[in-house]
């Protein structure tokens, strides 16, 4: 007996809806992973109640846990970012692509407003704080780091900056020397080192930290230091090393064959040389540190700091900090035991020109009212 015709309507219908119960299990399993991780109860936990449920927060926590913690999010990420570069040679609207596989922080680029009154905020506030140490006997330089985008200017290749940006950096410069501030130009010695910043990454690579470290170095002929220690760098094998644009624009967990190339570099540690005797330890063993470095992430990237105390021959605190920009490593080391038991003979501050233009939190405004009584 022959077989019916196949009614391929009825075959279409069937792959549809085994492909929409797919997409559904698909979908549940992301939800329900995303829901217990760790990060998620840590934000979801606080609104099982029936209060936050009525108020709604129950449900914005979920609503922000299925945006930020799906399983598949961070690829769904990378297929944008790979379409944005590979298609618009762009990188969202964090970061502005230049050639070659170079690439730069948006925050560079771009105008502030008022930045005359910020920048003179900042350069006032850095005058009163100089000036308050001058009494406790503790020097003051401040080392500005001018922005990849200025140093590597050749590298943008048609990627829009604009003139207030041009003009940023000796604008502030000249602020802090009108002050009677030692403000210490990294730019001549930023050039000279070129390339000195990483392509995919917004900070200065090793050859671009150890130029300004010297810079430093040279400026302060005659630190008020009274020990001298060697110290000596050595370097691992050469690595991949992608960098945090890479991150700004979820490309990070691409391929490199889909992806601007990362950076490498072999990787440079400075330490005591054999023999040396340190200058600060545990329990009053030796003497506290004498220098002090406060910073952005400029201060912990390419080994800027162990560059440093080679060249200053001192061991140096360091409390840059992530994210630090004008005042943040201040506020905190300031507020630290380390600097009220065991305050330095000098404190290095390292600036980023990227942040001196933009307005002042309320935050920094009264960090900086308290060094002025």
């Amino acid at each position: 007996m022959p077989h019916p015709p196949r009614d391929p309507c009825r075959w279409l219908a069937a792959g549809q809806g085994l492909a929409f119960a797919t997409l559904l299990g698909l979908g549940a399993w992301q939800g329900v992973t995303a829901i217990g991780s760790d990060a998620a109860w840590t934000k979801l936990r606080p609104t099982l109640s029936l209060e936050a449920f009525l108020a709604g927060r129950t449900t914005g926590a979920l609503n922000d846990i299925m945006a930020r913690h799906l399983p598949a999010d961070p690829w769904l990420r990378a297929a944008g970012g790979l379409l944005r570069w590979g298609v618009f040679n762009s990188g969202g609207p964090q970061v502005r692509i230049g050639c070659n596989g170079w690439m730069f922080l948006t925050e560079e680029l771009r105008p502030w407003p008022d930045p005359v009154a910020a920048m003179t905020e900042r350069a006032e506030g850095a005058a009163h704080i100089a000036a308050r140490l001058r009494e406790r006997g503790i020097a003051l330089a401040i080392a500005l780091v001018p922005d990849k985008a200025r140093v590597e200017a050749d590298k943008l290749c048609g990627a829009p900056r604009a003139a207030q940006a041009a003009a940023r950096f000796d604008d502030f410069l000249g602020a802090l020397r009108a002050r009677g501030l030692t403000a210490i130009s990294l730019l001549p010695a930023l050039r000279a080192a070129a390339p000195s910043f990483y392509r995919t990454d917004t900070h200065w690579n090793q050859a671009g930290a150890a130029a300004a470290a010297a810079a430093i170095a040279a400026a302060l002929a005659d630190p008020p230091l009274q020990r001298a220690e060697t110290f000596a760098t050595t370097a691992a094998a050469e690595a991949e090393r992608p960098g945090d644009l890479l991150r700004l624009t979820s490309m990070d967990r691409l391929p490199d064959l889909l992806r601007p190339a990362p950076d490498r570099e072999a990787p440079e540690h400075t330490a005591l040389a054999e023999g040396a005797a340190p200058s600060g330890g545990l329990l009053d063993e030796a003497p506290a540190p004498e220098v002090a470095l406060i910073g952005s992430s400029y201060s912990i990237n390419g080994n800027f700091h162990g560059r440093l105390q080679q060249d200053l021959h001192s061991t140096v605190v360091n409390f840059g900090q992530a994210g630090g920009a004008f005042l943040g490593a201040a506020q905190t080391y300031f507020a630290s035991q380390a600097f009220r038991d065991s305050p330095p003979k000098l404190i290095i501050w390292e600036i980023p020109e990227r942040v001196v233009a933009q307005p002042l939190s309320a935050e920094d405004r009264h960090f900086l009212a308290e060094w002025q009584r």
